[in-house]
C-alpha cells in the first residue's frame, strides 16, 4: 500500500464512528425528505404546496438558495486569498474552503431545482437560449461556470498540482463574485419593488458573502476537529482566529449598510418607508430585531470582542448566531420586498400581503443544507489528508 493510500486510511479510522454515522443518516435523511417534497410539488402542483402566490412568487426556497449562494461565494473568495497570498493565516484552511464553496453551490442548486416548477427548462434554457441580456442567464451560467472551474480546481489539489490549481482557484473565484453581484443586480434591477431597487444590494452581497464564508469555515473546522476528537491545531488555531477577524469587520459593515438603508428608506419613497417600517414594527420586526440584528449581529460582535478570538468555542458559537443572522437576513431581505402591495391606496387592498413557508418549502430547505452536510462529511472521510496544511502535524 502507498504512503497516500495509508494516509487515507488512518484518515478515515480517525473519525468518531458513532457521531460521524449518526450526523451522515440525518443529512442523507434531510436531502431525502427535501427531494420527496419537490417530487410531490411537482405532481401536486406548486399552487397547491408552496406558500408563495401570485402576489409573492419568491419564497423562503429562492432565499435559500441565495444563502448557500452566498455561503459559497464567500468560501471561494476566502480560499482563492489563501491561496494567491500564500503564507498568511488563512492558508491551511484554503483547500476545505474550495470543496465547501462547491458543497454550498450544490446544495443552492437542489433547492433551485426544487422549487422550479419545470426544473428542466433551466438548463436547456442556459445552454441552448441564451440571453446575454438577462440577469438570471448570467447567474445560472456564472455560477454553472464557477462550479466546474472549482471541481477541476479541486482536483488538481488532491493531485498536488498546486500552482496550477491557484491560477483556476482565482479564475473561480472572479467568476464567482461576478456570479454573486449578479445575483443581487437579479434583486436590485427591479424598479417595481423600491425595497431592493438600487446600487447597494450587490454590494451588500458580496459583504454578506465574505462574512457567511468566513463563519461558515469556522464551524466546519472546528467541527472537523471535533469528529476526530482532537484538539484544534496551533496553525489551524491562528486560521480561524483570522477568519474571527474577518467576521468582526463585515459584521461592523453589514450593520453600518443596514442601519443606512433602514434610514433612508425613511425619508425615501412611500414604498420604501413601508418596507422599512414592515422590517421594524411590523409583522416581520420579531425577525429582523431578534434573529437577524440580535442573534445575528449584535451578539455575535460582542463575543467576539469579549473573548478576544481566544476560545474556539466562542468563535464557533459566534460564527453558528452569523449563519443564523444570515439566514434570515435573506429571508427578510426577500419577504419585505414582495408583501407591500403595489396600490396600497385602493379600496379594499390589504395592508400587506400574506406569505408563510409551507411543510413542503421547510423540506426543501432543509435539502439544501443536508446537502451541504453530506458533502462536509464525505470531504472529510475521503479528502481529510488534503484539507490538512502540509506544515501541520
Amino acid at each position: 500500500m502507498s504512503l497516500q493510500s495509508q494516509t487515507a486510511v488512518l484518515e478515515q479510522r480517525s473519525f468518531r464512528r458513532p457521531q460521524f454515522n449518526l450526523l451522515l443518516w440525518t443529512m442523507l435523511a434531510l436531502v431525502a425528505i427535501g427531494i420527496s417534497a419537490g417530487i410531490y410539488a411537482l405532481f401536486a402542483g406548486h399552487h397547491h404546496t408552496l406558500g408563495v402566490t401570485r402576489d409573492v412568487p419568491w419564497g423562503i426556497a429562492i432565499s435559500t438558495y441565495a444563502y448557500l449562494a452566498i455561503i459559497s461565494t464567500g468560501l471561494c473568495g476566502l480560499a482563492a486569498l489563501s491561496h494567491l497570498f500564500g503564507g498568511n493565516n488563512l492558508a491551511p484552511l484554503a483547500n476545505r474552503m474550495v470543496w465547501l464553496s462547491i458543497a454550498a453551490i450544490f446544495g443552492a442548486f437542489l433547492v433551485i431545482g426544487l422549487e422550479l416548477e419545470n426544473v428542466w427548462r433551466m438548463p436547456l434554457g442556459v445552454i441552448l437560449y441564451p440571453n446575454p441580456t438577462s440577469n438570471i442567464w448570467w447567474m445560472g451560467t456564472l455560477y454553472g461556470m464557477a462550479v466546474g472551474i472549482m471541481m477541476v480546481e479541486l482536483y488538481l489539489i488532491i493531485i498536488r498540482r498546486f500552482k496550477l490549481a491557484i491560477a483556476l482557484g482565482v479564475l473561480a473565484a472572479v467568476t464567482e463574485l461576478l456570479a454573486n453581484s449578479n445575483l443581487g443586480s437579479v434583486f436590485a434591477s427591479l424598479n417595481a419593488r423600491p425595497f431592493w431597487y438600487g446600487s447597494q444590494l450587490p454590494i451588500f452581497f458580496l459583504a454578506s458573502a465574505f462574512l457567511s464564508g468566513a463563519a461558515a469555515i469556522v464551524i466546519f473546522t472546528h467541527g472537523s476537529y471535533a469528529l476526530r476528537g482532537r484538539k484544534v491545531s496551533d496553525k489551524s488555531m491562528a486560521a480561524l482566529q483570522t477568519a474571527g477577524k474577518v467576521m468582526l469587520l463585515l459584521i461592523f459593515m453589514i450593520a453600518l449598510a443596514t442601519g443606512w438603508k433602514c434610514l433612508n428608506a425613511c425619508f425615501g419613497s412611500k414604498a420604501m418607508g413601508e418596507a422599512s417600517r414592515l422590517l421594524t414594527q411590523g409583522p416581520l420586526s420579531s425577525s429582523f430585531w431578534v434573529f437577524e440584528i440580535g442573534i445575528g449581529l449584535a451578539l455575535p460582535f460582542v463575543l467576539l470582542l469579549v473573548t478576544r478570538l481566544r476560545s474556539i468555542e466562542a468563535l464557533s458559537l459566534a460564527a453558528l448566531m452569523v449563519l443564523v443572522g444570515q439566514f434570515f437576513s435573506r429571508l427578510n431581505l426577500v419577504v419585505a420586498g414582495q408583501i407591500i402591495p403595489h396600490f396600497s391606496d385602493v379600496e379594499g387592498m390589504p395592508a400587506y400581503h400574506h406569505y408563510a413557508p409551507t411543510a413542503p418549502e421547510l423540506a426543501i430547505v432543509l435539502s439544501g443544507i443536508g446537502v451541504l452536510g453530506v458533502c462536509f462529511l464525505l470531504g472529510e472521510y475521503f479528502l481529510g489528508d488534503r484539507f490538512r496544511h502540509h506544515h501541520e502535524d
